[in-house]
């Protein structure tokens, strides 16, 4: 009975707020000022927490109906990361005319040297059966007059949070390309004043690509690492369409000789 009680009074309570906020949208053209302001300010507080939910309930009802976070990974892996972009759909979902330094989401940075952009960036629902991501990345090449294009991801703290020189960063990725061109993917990691890096090229004879980046080779001090992220560097893109499906990190210890 008491859960009959609180469904029925939470049926109410919600078609209340709900009809109070439509009386507010309607009336807002006719408002005063004061009242208005203080409305905004509710309805913006409002928003941020119902734009989180429909993010999350997007994300986990999204196609493919397999977990957004579930991907292979080495099974001595300590950390597995899908980037946000592949796993829930982004408020803001496209870009034309991308500028160098413009952002997609809160963790992906495009970065170029044209003079005049014809780029676009895109976010896609991922629909095949194959595909594990729901969603994916698209990136149109027209005209290109630059000299360099990259994609830069930061990785998060807890990917970076106790990293060594015994560690192996793996990174996968499933890359559909409209004709053929030249991918390397350059590992930064940045400790104290100095910055590692470690360049990787993407074997593309096959659309499922991996690559490891083997932190033995490198002058890593493991006292002083602050962030680390991955710049993906694409050759001669011009007129060209590349989808990234899917792209996932992990990182594990290399076994001791």
């Amino acid at each position: 009975m008491a859960k009959i009680g609180s469904s029925i009074f939470d049926s109410a309570f919600y078609a209340r707020t709900l009809a109070k906020w439509a009386r507010v949208a309607r009336l807002a053209r006719a408002s005063d000022l004061a009242a208005l302001r203080r409305q905004r300010l509710r309805a913006r507080q409002l928003k941020a927490h119902l734009d989180e939910l429909i993010h999350v309930a997007d994300e986990r009802l999204a196609l493919p109906l397999v977990g957004s976070s579930s991907f292979p990974k080495p099974h001595n892996a300590d950390w597995a990361w899908r980037p946000e972009l592949w796993r829930g759909p982004l408020p803001k979902p496209g870009i034309s005319s991308v500028q160098t330094r413009s952002m997609l989401g809160d963790e992906v940075t495009l970065f170029h040297d044209c003079a005049y952009s014809e780029l676009t960036l895109r976010q896609l629902r991922n629909l095949r059966e194959e595909d594990l991501a729901p969603y994916g990345l698209r990136m149109d090449v027209f005209r290109f007059d630059g000299s360099f294009l990259s994609l830069v991801l930061d990785l998060p703290t807890d990917g970076v949070t106790g990293l060594k020189k015994s560690h192996l960063v793996r990174m996968d990725a499933i890359i559909e390309l409209e004709k053929p061109i030249e991918i390397f993917a350059r590992l930064n990691i940045k400790n104290g004043p100095n910055t590692e890096q470690l360049v990787r090229e993407l074997p593309m004879n096959a659309p499922q690509v991996t690559v490891e980046f083997d932190l033995a080779y490198s002058n890593l001090n493991e006292r002083r690492v602050e962030s680390a992220w991955i710049d993906l560097i694409f050759e001669g893109p011009e007129m060209n369409e590349v989808t990234l499906r899917d792209l996932t990190f992990s990182r594990r210890p290399r076994a001791q000789i």
